[in-house]
């Protein structure tokens, strides 16, 4: 028996391939399938099931596309009603992969067709669970999501979920090992270790939501606190998931159309697309086609064009470098985002050399920030995340996260200078480069964000009291 976690750091998701006497299962597959593929012929081995663990909200898996190359079935668990053929499995349904076989637990809470799969060895002993995001290491998934397509409040989802957990899940052995869709940095719980595999025992004594002594009423009243809004794409993942989706073969094609700097501005025009820059920030700041949004392929990219971008359908135009191309359109379409229209040829330094007009963003070091710095006239925008400003921030520093950027425009002044950092400097060039393609003008972008400019000697305030 083979099992082979393949985790994907920008969207913290981990699929998984399951091997037995020449036959494979695969669950929760990323939308680009090859590798899938390749890997079962490198094996000489047959991709018999492909499992779905639940309606995914936060990426397009490749369970379409992998079953149309391969015929495998498709599994989801009970009450699941996707768009196209697929095995519907009952609660505690069997699947023989050569010598081990999977077995479909129903676990609904974060999901009414939430499903785990336990997988039991050549000797019939539970070995693994995949639990999907109904149990997470640290965490279970949230039960918010689900909510108008299962007409249930979240704390009813959330007692659904306490006795599943109890009930299917934590009545097994203390030994099986706990392989989950996430990991942390997913949008999809909210206290997720970075490790992405345990034991059940230690999950047992170390997550939150095992305790044994737990009440389902403490349950509902912890899962349920501190939860943030979900990104606006989700909801238009999980139809893509339900309903299907174009080849990425074919959104590939259609992206890697090179347009040159004419046609490039022809079809911005046209379309209404937006102008996304995948560049490193350095680069970006020193040069760029007005209008353009920031999103770098070298951080957290596809969560932030989801949660910034949102409309999935919105037609995108790519800067990139020439070796990037393949890989944005990829991790565009990996959460949806399937309208790709073509990339400027040559970048930006054909956009250049055409006579087009430029524009740049200012940015300095946080050493020039500390001679600039005024406690009673600098205006500083902090785009970190309300828990980390709380730990620390410099004093007067107004909080506006980037998450909800678009939603407090508004805040930012038009006229006057400011300043605009985050922890490291990504972040702070995409909140920088939305303001100005909103016409905001007097921004300063701080490089090296908080962990620069907590080293200068500035005022600050620590957990709610000046330093």
């Amino acid at each position: 028996m083979k099992i082979e976690q393949i985790y994907t750091g920008c969207l913290a998701q981990g699929a998984y391939y399951i091997e037995s006497k020449g036959e494979v299962a695969i669950i929760d597959p990323l939308r680009e399938v090859a590798s899938y593929i390749q890997q079962a012929q490198d094996n000489k081995a047959k991709i018999k099931y492909i499992f779905e663990t639940h309606f995914h909200a936060d990426f397009v898996s490749g369970h379409v596309t992998l079953s149309e190359k391969t015929g495998a079935p498709i599994i989801y668990g009970p009450t699941a009603e996707p768009g196209f053929d697929a095995i519907i499995a009952e609660d505690g349904q069997e699947f023989k992969l050569g010598d081990v076989s999977i077995i479909a637990l129903h676990t609904p809470g974060h999901t009414m067709e939430s499903t785990t799969y336990l997988l039991r060895d050549e000797n019939g002993k539970d070995y693994a669970i995949f639990s999907g995001d109904t149990l997470f290491l640290g965490d279970v998934g949230r039960p918010d999501l689900a909510q108008k397509a299962a007409s249930m409040t979240q704390e009813e989802l959330a007692a659904t979920l306490f006795h599943s957990l109890r009930n299917k899940i934590m009545p097994l052995d203390d030994d099986v090992i706990v392989y989950p869709a996430h990991g942390a940095g997913s949008a999809c719980g909210k206290n997720m270790s970075s490790e992405t595999v345990d034991t059940l025992g230690n999950q047992k004594k170390t997550n939150y939501a095992l305790r044994a002594n737990m009440t389902e009423e403490e349950f509902v009243k912890e899962v349920t606190d501190g939860l943030s809004a979900p990104p606006a794409y989700f909801p238009m993942n999980v139809q893509l998931n339900k309903l299907g989706y174009d080849a990425i073969d074919d959104i590939l094609d259609r992206g890697k159309k090179a347009l040159s700097p004419d046609e490039f501005e022809v079809v911005a025009n046209e379309t209404g697309a937006i102008i996304l820059d995948v560049r490193n920030e350095k680069d970006f700041v020193k040069g760029f086609v007005p209008q353009s949004i920031f999103i770098g392929l070298d951080g957290t990219f596809a969560p932030w064009v989801g949660a910034l971008i949102a409309d999935v359908n919105q037609p995108i135009l790519l800067v990139a470098n020439e070796n990037q191309i393949e890989e944005a359109i990829t991790r565009l379409a990996r959460v949806g985002f399937d309208k790709t229209l073509g990339y400027l040829k040559g970048g930006v330094e054909a956009w250049k050399n055409a006579g087009k007009e430029m524009d740049s963003l200012r940015s300095i070091d946080a050493a020039s920030f500390k001679s600039e710095w005024d406690e009673n006239d600098s205006v500083v925008f902090d785009v970190r995340r309300p828990g980390e400003y709380e730990t620390a921030h410099l004093l007067n520093a107004n909080n506006t996260p980037l998450d909800d950027i678009n939603s407090h425009i508004a805040e930012f002044p038009k006229e006057a200078p400011f300043y605009v950092h985050c922890a490291g400097g990504y972040r702070s060039v995409i909140a920088a480069s939305i303001l100005k393609a909103r016409g905001y003008h007097n921004i300063t972008d701080l490089a090296g964000g908080y962990s620069a400019i907590s080293k200068q000697d500035l005022p600050a305030v620590k957990g709610g009291v000046s330093a």
